[in-house]
């Protein structure tokens, strides 16, 4: 199998999974993408967009980068590209239903401030997206652009790469 690595992939974690590719013996090359990360010459309809973890994912559908993303999802759509999301959030969420339980530390992360002269606690973002609302988000993702959603740790990544694109798309999403 040869693997296409879009050239935009993050350096250092391409380093990461270009070592564990080596491990594996997988061929590869880079170059810029249509959509996604990561896809075989074998089946160029099958096409990974790694996400390195379910913060990078909220920011994928609640932020600025919202628009991008979606237009993203509809481009692989469109195209009858079959788009896997792997997010490498680690051991505690496995499938799409832990996602719902997630507890998103920006959500609940506190500092102190100075109001008035007196020292008061605040979170610093209590509008930060929760599990619930991910979940319900990377549902509808799933269901409108037919994404497949899968979970992996950092130190699989390019095991389950592998596994995905020689078609074992797995039961975590």
């Amino acid at each position: 199998m040869q693997v296409q690595v879009d050239t935009r992939e993050h350096a250092k974690e391409w380093e990461r999974i270009k070592g564990q590719f080596d491990a594996l013996g997988v061929q590869y090359f880079r170059s810029k993408m249509y959509v996604g990360d990561y896809q075989s010459l074998d089946n160029p309809r099958l096409v990974i967009d790694r996400k390195k973890d379910l913060q990078e994912i909220c920011g994928n559908v609640s932020s600025k980068q919202h628009e991008r993303f979606k237009a993203e999802l509809l481009r692989a759509k469109e195209q009858g590209i079959k788009l896997v999301i792997l997010c490498e959030h680690g051991a505690d969420i496995k499938t799409l239903e832990d996602v719902f339980f997630w507890k998103n530390p920006r959500k609940y992360q506190i500092r102190w401030k100075t109001v008035n002269g007196k020292r008061v606690k605040d979170v610093i973002s209590a509008k930060a997206v929760d599990g619930n609302q991910l979940y319900k988000s990377l549902c509808t993702i799933r269901d409108r652009y037919g994404v497949d959603i899968q979970f992996c740790s950092k130190e699989e990544t390019g095991k389950r790469i592998i596994e995905i694109l020689s078609g074992g798309l797995g039961d975590g999403g």
